[in-house]
């Protein structure tokens, strides 16, 4: 049987990535593991760059809108996580003392998770898929991707299209 001492739950900030994070908290309050939460703020693409460039001559106002994505990000994410510590029991918040790290960065996703999953040397790698449309729930590119290149386990959870409707 496979143990685990550290997972690291990625996520997209969907609504779809909760029930990857309450796979992961499961598995780390049965396991004992840690948790490392990452998000990654996609790289402006050189389109992107180009056009911020074309239309916002002030640099000063370029560097500022590209912290903003960073910024909402953690935001988005630490909200996330306090409206999940808040819905779960008294017992189960104890969970969250086994999250070690959180860290939301700029890169590129897929090779940023890999990278970090070495780093960090987890067992485990835990991801949401994205839901599309009302009935069916695809992978998403980055998830692929993961999947692919990974040397360790990477559990894919389905997104519960019921419920993220109802949200």
């Amino acid at each position: 049987m496979m143990s685990f001492n550290r997972i690291l739950y990625s996520t997209d900030l969907s609504k779809g990535s909760e029930e990857a994070f309450q796979q992961a908290a499961f598995l780390a309050k049965k396991t004992g593991a840690d948790i490392h939460i990452l998000h990654v703020v996609e790289k402006l693409s050189n389109d992107a760059k180009m056009t911020l460039n074309t239309y916002v001559m002030d640099s000063n106002q370029r560097a500022e809108m590209l912290l903003a994505r960073k910024s909402h990000a953690e935001q988005k994410l630490k909200f996330k996580q306090d409206r999940f510590w808040e819905s779960v029991n008294d017992e189960d918040k104890e969970i969250r003392k086994q999250i070690k790290s959180i860290n939301v960065v700029e890169s590129y996703p897929m090779e940023e998770i890999l990278t970090r999953s070495k780093a960090l040397d987890v067992d485990l790698i835990v991801m949401g898929t994205h839901e599309k449309g009302f009935k069916h729930t695809f992978l998403g590119s980055v998830v692929k991707n993961v999947l692919n290149h990974s040397t360790i386990p990477v559990m894919v959870v389905p997104t519960n299209v019921e419920s993220v409707k109802a949200r």
